[in-house]
């Protein structure tokens, strides 16, 4: 896991692998959910070092973690379409529009290359109007 230096490996398509950093409120709850949930579960051999597990103890697989997601935005009556594809979107337009540098972003996301990160991040209008507005010498 690396959890207690900071990281979690991913493995993403391809069973490719990286390292992204876990800070702050994600720290946090990953934490209270390793300490509470899933220290009460019979952990099957194999899944040791795997963070999320379902019930019996094995790894969550892609439509469970959709299922999840579907079932807590029902719960909260959002209307929108959002999957874990939604999550890492967000992710990813959240610390490009904080000015996080591109090179970053992609080795969290895990592109091989940077021009699938240029497509994946969109950017809106206003971050795009703050962008000039703020870096440029004519105002």
């Amino acid at each position: 896991l690396f959890f207690d230096e900071g990281f979690i490996k991913v493995t993403g398509k391809g069973n490719k692998q990286r390292f992204v950093p876990i800070v702050g409120i994600t720290q946090k709850y990953i934490n209270i959910y390793r300490n509470g949930i899933r220290n009460h579960l019979n952990i099957k051999p194999g899944y040791e070092d795997t963070l999320f597990l379902n019930r019996r103890g094995r790894q969550l697989t892609r439509a469970m973690i959709f299922t999840i997601i579907k079932q807590l935005a029902e719960k909260i009556s959002l209307k929108k379409n959002i999957s874990p594809h939604t999550f890492r979107h967000s992710f990813a337009t959240h610390l490009l529009q904080n000015n996080a540098d591109l090179r970053s972003i992609q080795l969290m996301l895990g592109h091989e290359s940077i021009t699938t990160t240029e497509i994946y991040v969109h950017l809106d209008k206003t971050h795009l109007t703050k962008v000039i507005e703020k870096y440029h010498p004519r105002k």
